[in-house]
This record gives C-alpha cells, sequence and structure tokens, in this order.
C-alpha cells in the first residue's frame, strides 16, 4: 500500500508541476496561433507558377499516400529520392510546404531567443537584432557566401559564431563594474552598426552578381526559394535550442528577480547567464542561417505573449513556440501576395508590422527598459 501511495502522491505533484500548461489564456494563444499557421500554409500552397485549383492543392497537401509514406518523409528529411506521387503533390510537398515549415522553425527560434535575451539582460528592448547578436552572425555568414563558399554546410556553426563573437563584444564594451539595461542596448546598436558596414563593405568583394543579388535578399530576411535542404539545415540546431529554452525558463524566472535574489536563492548568475546567452544565440544562428536577418520578430513576439499570458517565463517560452511561427508564416503570406506576382523579402513586413507595434508599446507604457 505505501509504494501504491507514494506513486500516487508523485504522481499528484507531476501534475501540479505542469498544471501551467493548462493555463487558459495560454492555450487560446496556442490555439489561434496554430489555426494562423495552418490558415497560413493552406495559403501558400495555393498560389504558385504551376495553376491549380484550391481545392487539387489543399487535396495534395492532406494526401495520405504523402502523409503516410515512410519513405517520402526519409527522402524530405534527411536527403534521397523522393517516390513517385502525383504532380500537384509533388509540387505542393516538395516546393510550396517547405517554405512553410521553414518559417514555422525561424519563428521559433527567434521567439525563444528574444525571450531569453530579455530575461539574461532584464531588458524588455533587448533582441537578437538589437543586441549586435543578428549583425555578428551575418557579417560571418556573408562572409562564407563571398569568400568560403565550399563551408555553406557549416552555416549554423558559423552564424553561432558570429553571433556569440557578437554579443561577448557587446558585453565588453557595456560592462563597467556590470552592466545596464541601458548600456547593453547602447552598445548593441555600436556593434551592429560597426558589422553592418563590414556587411556592405562585403559586396564590393563579391564578383557575380548572383552571389550579390542573394546577398541582399538575404540581409533583408527572406524565405523566398527555400526548400527541404533548409529545413534539414535549421531542423536539428532548432530542436537542441528549442528544448534548452524550455528547460531554462525557470533560470530565466530566477534571473528576473534580481541579482541579489537570485544569489540567496544559490544560482551562479554569471554561468546561468553566459550558458542562456549560448542557447539564445544558437536559436538566433539557426534562424539566420537559413532565412537570413528578419527583423523584430525577437523583439515583438516576447512583448505580444507576455502581454497575453503574463511574465512566467515557463509560459513564456511555449507560447513563443506558437506566436513566433504564427507572425513569421502570416508575415510571409504577406510578403508573397502584397505585390504578386513580385514577391517582396518578409524581412520587410516584419518590419513594417514591427515598428508601429512597437511604437505602440512606447506610447502604451510609461517606463520602458528594464524589466
Amino acid at each position: 500500500m505505501s509504494g501504491g501511495s507514494s506513486l500516487e502522491s508523485s504522481n499528484v505533484a507531476a501534475e501540479g508541476r505542469l498544471s501551467w500548461l493548462f493555463d487558459p489564456k495560454l492555450l487560446v494563444v496556442a490555439l489561434a496561433s496554430a489555426a494562423v499557421v495552418v490558415g497560413g500554409g493552406l495559403v501558400q500552397v495555393s498560389f504558385g507558377a504551376y495553376s491549380m485549383t484550391l481545392s487539387q492543392a489543399w487535396a495534395a497537401v492532406f494526401n495520405p499516400e504523402v502523409i503516410f509514406n515512410a519513405q517520402a518523409w526519409s527522402a524530405f528529411l534527411f536527403g534521397g529520392e523522393v517516390p513517385e506521387m502525383s504532380r500537384e503533390s509533388l509540387i505542393v510537398w516538395n516546393i510550396r510546404l517547405p517554405r512553410v515549415f521553414v518559417g514555422i522553425l525561424v519563428g521559433m527560434n527567434l521567439g525563444v531567443s528574444g525571450a531569453i535575451f530579455q530575461a539574461v539582460t532584464r531588458n524588455e528592448l533587448a533582441s537578437p537584432f538589437i543586441l549586435g547578436v543578428s549583425s555578428g552572425a551575418g557579417l560571418l555568414i556573408l562572409l562564407t557566401l563571398v569568400v568560403f563558399g565550399s563551408l555553406t554546410a557549416f552555416l549554423p556553426l558559423i552564424a553561432s559564431l558570429g553571433g556569440a563573437g557578437a554579443f561577448l563584444i557587446v558585453y565588453v564594451i557595456a560592462w563597467k563594474g556590470g552592466t545596464s539595461p541601458v548600456r547593453l542596448v547602447l552598445a548593441g546598436v555600436i556593434v551592429g552598426t560597426v558589422f553592418g558596414s563590414l556587411q556592405t563593405a562585403l559586396f564590393f568583394f563579391a564578383e557575380d552578381i548572383g552571389v550579390v543579388q542573394s546577398a541582399i535578399a538575404w540581409t533583408t530576411g527572406s524565405l523566398t526559394g527555400t526548400d527541404w535542404q533548409q529545413v534539414r539545415l535549421a531542423l536539428p540546431w532548432t530542436l537542441v535550442a528549442v528544448s534548452l529554452s524550455v528547460a531554462g525558463s525557470r533560470q530565466c524566472n530566477v534571473l528576473l528577480l534580481g541579482e541579489s535574489t537570485a544569489r540567496s536563492l544559490g544560482m551562479s548568475i554569471e554561468r546561468v547567464r553566459f550558458a542562456l546567452s549560448g542557447v539564445a544565440v544558437l536559436a538566433a544562428a539557426a534562424s539566420i542561417a537559413v532565412a537570413g536577418i528578419v527583423g523584430f520578430v525577437g523583439l515583438i513576439v516576447p512583448h505580444m505573449v507576455r502581454n497575453l499570458v503574463g511574465s512566467d517565463y515557463r509560459k513564456l517560452m511555449v507560447g513563443c513556440l506558437f506566436v513566433g511561427p504564427a507572425l513569421m508564416v502570416g508575415a510571409d503570406v504577406g510578403a508573397r501576395l502584397a505585390l504578386n506576382p513580385v514577391q517582396i523579402p518578409v524581412g520587410i513586413v516584419t518590419g513594417l508590422v514591427g515598428g508601429p507595434y512597437f511604437l505602440y508599446l512606447m506610447r502604451k507604457q510609461q517606463n520602458m527598459g528594464e524589466i
């Protein structure tokens, strides 16, 4: 009997620890965001150079001969020969849907990356874009594309090194017996400006006009032309970054209590801060490697989720995993259809959406800065 009671008590304790997952606000945010992703994905697969009706496109998406085909998924996720399927299914699954999947992965990565940076710096203005991480990762990736084209298989690692280097430089510049939200943001602006200028200078060393055009699209953030190769490139790093982000949500909550409280709870603040920063850099780098520098997503997604579900980072991280993809897929629909047949980079749309939203936040809140 004692063994049964202890098992029952452990189950009750586990349910108590996970009760926050069933918060009604979080469930509504997750379901609404998933609906946006599904709706945006169906819109994406319905348009393209090859004309097909809506019923044909959607039937191809939900084709059970593809969905339950292990050989097809093996080809999609690990490479190899795609099995025979109808022309519509081949176009939808091999050309159009990968763009949606890449948007989902990018949204997840940028959402959790921005949330972590805001916790680590205790600054709600922090993001991969503003703290110079995007510029550092971008500089090394652009250098790889222009000079070391044979190293493109290592783009996520290269982007991580560039982002980590940039963030360390920001920290060194901002450090003066400690850091402050204002100094971190100003240091990020300085590093981002310098690295952005170096990115522009690299264009003069590119002899191939095709490389220049792809680099320009890449520096503004674009999902045009993405396929299963980008999915395979980003997926492993995304799984690692997302898992570590969710696992580190409790540490983020402790950091927000302040350094003195965190120390009294036995936390090694600098170790946790840099470990979480490494996870955020990895997430941002995985995104940048496949979609380029997509601005404002890492900044506004945590804000949106925080306003909807509260400041508990356990809920915030999970919410970012849904709201980030919804924003990216929705923005990509706008980027693709706004000036149809001309496609604009998705980074332009996120900037047009993020700028006014951030202005709204600034006007709504009297004191923006330190959380």
